[in-house]
């Protein structure tokens, strides 16, 4: 039997959400009654895996314009970007698997697509890293797993700059 084919979507009515457990009573929660009232608020854009025909969300994650002081970065970085207070950055809000998906790799296969997202509207809205808020030690390891780095006032919010995103995916 062949692998099905898996789909990552903007949300919308027809993804059936109420059966997605990830582990996390509150990542589901927004999922089943948050995600899609931010999209049409354009709060956030969640996208959603899916494998058709079936409707039923396997993953998902949200992204979001967000800012990050200057302050928080690196000094080697930071001495390398204009002197803003503030810079622009995508922010990768929640990211998350139903257990029935875990050790599967979609995790990676869904944060790999919110990257590559970021750095196709980077040229257009400005965002010079990707931010991410890792809730737990479990969470941090895989971010930092693929290569995000900690702010310096607060280590468990991650980034990875645009520029080492664009290095993931030249061909």
């Amino acid at each position: 039997m062949p692998a099905p084919a898996y789909r990552i979507a903007h949300i919308d009515k027809s993804h059936d959400r109420a059966l997605f457990s990830c582990g996390s009573a509150t990542l589901d929660r927004y999922l089943q009654q948050q995600a899609r009232q931010d999209a049409e608020k354009h709060v956030a854009a969640p996208f959603v895996l899916t494998a058709p025909p079936a409707p039923r969300v396997l993953g998902y994650y949200t992204l979001s314009a967000s800012v990050v002081n200057t302050s928080e970065l690196p000094d080697a970085l930071a001495r390398k970007l204009p002197r803003y207070p503030q810079l622009p950055v995508t922010l990768l809000g929640r990211l998350a698997v139903d257990q029935s998906m875990k050790g599967k790799g979609m995790g990676q296969f869904l944060l790999m697509d919110a990257l590559r997202r970021s750095l196709e509207a980077a040229p257009n809205i400005a965002a010079m890293a990707v931010l991410v808020d890792a809730k737990d030690d479990t969470a941090e390891a895989f971010y930092r797993h693929f290569s995000f780095l900690p702010l310096q006032q607060q280590p468990r919010r991650l980034f990875l700059p645009m520029k080492a995103i664009a290095g993931l995916f030249d061909d």
